[in-house]
């Protein structure tokens, strides 16, 4: 549609990765489905033994269900189109899909976050109240406390929507993103954005600094409820646990992310390769001469004294 000279966008179009040669389509797209598959299957495997296996039926994994169903609905909502954009070149996606999208994808994000706070709640509850915690997390409590997670999760979302989605969009219609979200549809219209983009980002740091601060606030607790252990070897138990996870690990992924994914070392590697190689060969070689001239030596001994006697 369009008003005098102004012509507003009917959809968008998302471009995905930036830069990204058209030889790598293919290769990029069926990494994505391979991604996207594994995602369903890994948590679809999680989500039957929950249904089928009534221990599992507790609060800890009622809450680890949840998280499992917003990371399924989450990709859902963000890979199928993005396959679609280097599986069939078709990156258009409608002008309401884009902000039905852009909604659950905030959406999504969020309840995820309250429901990571959430597990970090329960934690502190099992190990800071082991005696009260099946009074304190009943069945009942665990229901209530997702269902606000997921009801808390609606609001900052749904008000990013309604007051992005009446602004004139009239300029570029090429989203450089792999999903529609607030930032990258807003930098589209034509209009000061300042109004719509500091409240988002205000929602946005609300959530996830809320969340952080409740898990950091659990574990804290968790940290001096170690230290009020009665007994120094109880504490010290604790303390050699804790020690040895962060002492032995590091060093045992360091290398992995550091070291060999540089080209030095890589090359280094291959040259210590070929010398071990050329090593174990000429080895072989020596080992292999020394024995036939022991074993020749001790014939030669031996017929001597043969021929003495």
């Amino acid at each position: 549609m369009s008003v005098g000279n102004i012509s507003f966008v009917k959809d968008f179009v998302i471009v995905g990765f930036p830069g990204l040669q058209p030889h790598y389509y293919g290769l990029v797209s069926a990494v994505l489905v391979f991604v996207y598959v594994c995602t369903l299957a890994g948590n679809a495997v999680f989500f039957v033994l929950f249904v089928m296996t009534k221990s599992l039926q507790k609060p800890v994994y009622c809450f680890i269900i949840n998280l499992v169903v917003c990371d399924v609905l989450f990709s859902t909502t963000t890979l199928p189109k993005i396959i679609s954009r280097y599986w069939f070149q078709d990156g258009t996606i409608s002008f309401m899909g884009c902000f039905v999208q852009m909604f659950f994808v905030h959406y999504l994000g969020g309840v995820g976050s309250y429901v990571l706070a959430v597990m970090a709640i329960d934690r502190y509850a099992a190990i800071c109240y082991p005696l009260q915690y099946h009074s304190l997390m009943t069945n009942r409590n665990a229901l209530n406390l997702i269902l606000g997670c997921w009801i808390l999760g609606l609001v900052g979302p749904l008000m990013m929507a309604i007051r992005a989605y009446p602004l004139p969009y009239c300029a570029e219609n090429t989203i450089i993103h792999c999903y529609c979200d607030h930032v990258s549809i807003t930098t589209l219209a034509c209009t000061d954005r300042s109004l719509y983009s500091i409240p988002a980002l205000i929602n946005a740091l609300a959530i996830l600094l809320g969340s952080l601060a409740v898990i950091v606030y659990s574990y804290c607790s968790i940290f001096v409820a170690v230290m009020r252990i009665s007994g120094t070897q109880g504490r010290m138990k604790t303390f050699c646990i804790i020690i040895m996870m962060y002492s032995l690990l590091p060093p045992m992924i360091n290398p992995l992310i550091y070291c060999l994914r540089t080209d030095e070392v890589k090359k280094i590697l291959r040259q210590f390769k070929k010398r071990k190689i050329a090593c174990l060969t000429s080895s072989f070689t020596l080992t292999v001469t020394a024995g036939f001239a022991t074993v020749m030596l001790i014939k030669a001994i031996t017929v001597r004294v043969s021929w003495q006697t």
